[in-house]
């Protein structure tokens, strides 16, 4: 039984705010109601789809589809169920017995297929292309959010469908802060970082580049080449078979070699695909075997607080024995 939004459209390639899937080995229904229910007819193929409404709420179509079946076991998704739709389900499904299965989905999930690959690959080339534009917009006479709001624009210019997550645009200290909220403050001369993605056709992309507004200095200088080398580290050790701490790993020893092994807090990199996050991930603390199939980004970073930052983000597809970078934007230094 399916219930968080994303896998449902996962599953059934229509997005919708409400409704669930049942899935059994030679049959799938989707129930959903009156809002949805005229479209997702249209758009659905090879699946029932079956109206939910006040009635018949989506426990009693599917307690009665259960029994009608002789279905005794129903999966669900621990981690996107709430305890409150657990105790409606459990208590109006008697004769069922509910069993955490989400890693079902998990795991299908983790491997893209071509058609999701060419979906992710033109995401990633419209928030390039939009990256690009707005490079000539940055100076000191813009600030933070000023530029984030020119870049959200070019995205929708650009035919995205929207933003993948809140773009991270910032300048001089604050682009010590990985995960910083572009202010109402004038871009300063130094580093800027500026992160950026877009959902297209139900699809993410993830891409991070750090420019210099100005001249770097020769520490600046080594603190970026430290991060691009990691980086590149990471990507060379990057294939299928291998686990997410060994990738993480590879670009962390370059980083610590240089003195910075302090300050490089995160993963090298997570999975993504119809969410901008997802497992598994290229991190420490994922001991676990990447996929043939998967997509990750590789995202080292150095940050020194209170004074600069530097991440660069590319997204690689995962090999049988290599990647492949699907991020086509350039990676040197560059001084605006």
């Amino acid at each position: 039984m399916v219930t968080s939004p994303v896998n449902r459209q996962y599953v059934t390639g229509f997005h919708s705010s409400a409704g669930v899937v049942l899935i059994a080995p030679d049959k799938v229904w989707f129930f959903t109601d009156t809002r949805y229910f005229e479209a997702a007819t249209a758009a659905i193929t090879g699946i029932t789809v079956s109206l939910s409404n006040f009635d018949n709420p989506y426990t009693k179509l599917i307690s009665a589809l259960c029994a009608e079946h002789n279905y005794r076991r129903l999966g669900f998704e621990e981690s996107q169920m709430t305890v409150a739709e657990h105790k409606t389900f459990t208590e109006k499904l008697t004769d069922t017995e509910f069993v955490p299965a989400q890693q079902i989905l998990i795991d299908a999930r983790a491997v893209k297929s071509e058609a999701e690959l060419e979906k992710m690959i033109a995401a990633q080339r419209i928030s390039e292309k939009s990256f690009l534009e707005i490079l000539p917009k940055i100076s000191t006479n813009i600030t933070e959010r000023e530029l984030a709001n020119e870049l959200f624009f070019a995205f929708l210019r650009n035919g995205a469908d929207d933003k993948s997550f809140d773009s991270i645009i910032v300048s001089g200290p604050h682009s010590s802060l990985p995960h910083g909220v572009p202010s109402d403050e004038k871009i300063v001369p130094g580093f800027l970082t500026i992160d950026f993605g877009v959902l297209k056709d139900g699809y993410c992309s993830d891409t991070t580049r750090t420019v210099c507004v100005g001249k770097a200095t020769d520490e600046m200088k080594r603190v970026y080449n430290t991060v691009l080398e990691a980086q590149l580290a990471g990507i060379a050790a990057a294939r299928a078979g291998v686990r997410g701490c060994d990738i993480d790993n590879a670009a962390r020893e370059v980083i610590a070699a240089q003195g910075y092994g302090d300050y490089f807090g995160h993963g090298f990199g997570h999975s993504l695909g119809m969410e901008v996050h997802e497992p598994p991930n290229a991190s420490p603390s994922f001991p676990g075997i990447i996929p043939a199939g998967a997509v990750i980004s590789a995202e080292p970073g150095i940050y020194l607080p209170g004074r600069f930052g530097v991440r660069i983000e590319d997204v690689i597809y995962i090999t049988e024995d290599s990647c492949r970078n699907i991020t086509s934007l350039p990676k040197e230094l560059l001084e605006i």
